[in-house]
């Protein structure tokens, strides 16, 4: 009886055991699951935070990319951080101070002269003129409307005994039945796309100097020149296509639903060739296994879709073979499978997201270590700009790739130690998930190490979407992309887009459909007058 007892005891002992060690199991899984939860919303909270963070500096901050003494490094030597097994020093050479620029000398003058009065010089026995001190003052005279009337002469004409009337021909105005000339048009579409100033804004200017035109008139000018202007666009999205590297990027432009009152979100999409193109050399034998790269004038091309997808690219981009140059958007990667089109990433992008993070810390952090990093690969650049490609590849070989090996080694060995949700962790993911792409660059020295080209060519659509606020229809938004597409290759050649477009406009009605790539910016020649 006694044994029996202590087998029953040892048998209750042995399922308390078991009972025990299932609870702590459970309550480990519950404090794992806990923990998880923990980061999570840690994670979740550090996002919040920083979003925050960006939208006080939205709002109430400096919109660039630059930290408060930022400037000082200019005109000394600094000790960039590094990895401990690597350090470089890098001298920036401050830019001498300019004073007030000259008043350029080709400008109208109007002299006014100004002598003392009889009154002062009575003051005196004697007074003679010995010189004379001359200043300089810039004035505004308003821009004036004038009514130009065009004469044009009739005649009665006879031949073989028949009487005919003719007339001299004349085109006042680049569109039918409108009597706005080249140069009122050019106004308009330049105030628009280059000053952004939307069309009811110039209604009421023409209004101060005693015009009334209305905001439809001016509209309907405008879509009027676009599909003028529009016959521009084929070949020169054929001249960028013919680029060795072309950089694209994209941003929303809000159309307007007719009776609806409200818009929907469009995009405008970018293409900018890098301004190089392939020169193939014979080898003597007939192939053409060798080459190089010459100058190759660079063009902007805006194109208006209804939509974001990916099919967009994938259509502009059909045929082309080359460098592209684009941020990690999904719609892209469709284009680099089969190898015809080489992707380039952007370090700006990479850049933007570490510096949101460092923007809000105090004290050096990780964000910061890595801007080290990429200001040190920039500090190569400024150095090289000047350089052929031939020279800025073997620059970039012998001095940024070794800074890019040690940047890739401080990456993964930090970021396993990172919340991946956490906008650290996504920076670091970032960089990591584009690397090769990020380091192409190095390889070729016709690319750049960031898409900021095409980011400055997009630039003034951002600004325009505050004053114009949204494209009226779908033909607006096409019409913004022909207008925009040249204004933008205009300023890239350093051609007046005014002057520019005033000229196209009175000639592209006349001229030879076969030679319309004469009318492009970079190959333009003013008419004789």
């Amino acid at each position: 009886m006694h044994a029996l007892n202590v087998i029953d005891t040892t048998t209750e002992r042995s399922e308390d055991i078991h009972a025990l060690k299932a609870i702590i199991t459970e309550r480990d899984a519950q404090i794992a699951s806990q923990a998880e939860r923990i980061a999570q919303l840690g994670a979740q909270l550090e996002s919040l935070h920083q979003q925050i963070l960006n939208l006080r500096r939205m709002h109430f901050g400096a919109s660039s990319e630059r930290f408060a003494g930022q400037a000082e490094l200019f005109g000394q030597t600094v000790a960039v951080p590094m990895p401990p097994q690597t350090s470089q020093t890098i001298t920036y050479e401050r830019k001498a101070s300019r004073g007030r620029p000259a008043l350029p000398k080709d400008l109208p003058r109007q002299r006014i002269d100004y002598d003392l009065s009889a009154e002062e010089k009575s003051e005196f026995d004697a007074v003679q003129k010995i010189g004379e001190e001359i200043s300089e003052t810039l004035d505004y005279t308003p821009a004036k409307l004038i009514v130009i009337e065009h004469a044009r002469a009739k005649y009665r004409c006879e031949k073989d005994g028949a009487a005919t009337v003719r007339t001299a021909w004349a085109e006042p105005s680049p569109l039918p039945k409108s009597n706005a000339s080249a140069g009122l048009i050019a106004h308009v579409l330049v105030s628009k796309y280059q000053d952004h100033l939307p069309l009811n804004r110039q209604e009421r200017m023409f209004e101060r100097d005693g015009v009334t035109l209305a905001k439809a008139t001016l509209c309907d000018w405008t879509l009027g020149a676009g599909d003028l202007l529009g016959r521009l666009i084929a070949p020169l999205k054929a001249h960028v296509l013919a680029d060795a590297v072309i950089g694209a990027d994209d941003t929303p432009l809000p159309v307007a639903e007719r009776g609806r009152g409200k818009t929907r979100t469009a995009r405008l999409w970018v293409y900018r060739g890098g301004g190089f193109k392939r020169e193939d050399e014979d080898d003597g034998d007939g192939s053409q296994s060798r080459g190089s790269w010459k100058p190759h004038p660079a063009g902007v091309i805006f194109e208006f879709t209804e939509s974001r997808e990916g099919a967009h690219p994938m259509r502009f981009l059909r045929g082309y073979s080359g460098y592209l140059q684009a941020d990690a958007y999904p719609g892209f990667d469709a284009l680099y499978r089969d190898g015809r089109i080489v992707e380039v990433a952007c370090w700006a992008h990479v850049r933007r997201k570490f510096f949101e993070v460092a923007k809000s810390h105090q004290t050096p952090s990780l964000a910061h270590q890595a801007l080290d990093f990429i200001r040190a690969l920039y500090a190569v650049e400024a150095e090289i700009k000047d350089q052929p490609p031939d020279g800025k590849r073997d620059a970039r070989q012998a001095r940024s790739t070794p800074v890019l090996a040690d940047f890739k080694l401080w990456l993964d060995g930090h970021a396993p130690t990172l919340l991946p949700k956490s906008p650290l962790g996504n920076a670091f993911s970032y960089a990591l998930s584009n690397w090769r792409a990020l380091t192409r660059y190095t390889e070729n020295g016709i690319l750049a190490p960031d898409n900021n080209a095409v980011e400055r060519a997009i630039r003034p659509i951002a600004v325009g979407r505050h004053n114009w606020l949204f494209a009226g229809s779908a033909r607006g938004g096409h019409t913004a992309a022909v207008i925009l597409s040249l204004i933008e290759t205009a300023k890239i050649h350093g051609v007046e887009p005014f002057v520019y477009l005033r000229d196209v406009l009175a000639r592209i009605g006349s001229h030879r459909i076969d030679r319309l790539a004469e009318l492009l910016p970079f190959n333009w020649k003013p008419a004789a007058p």
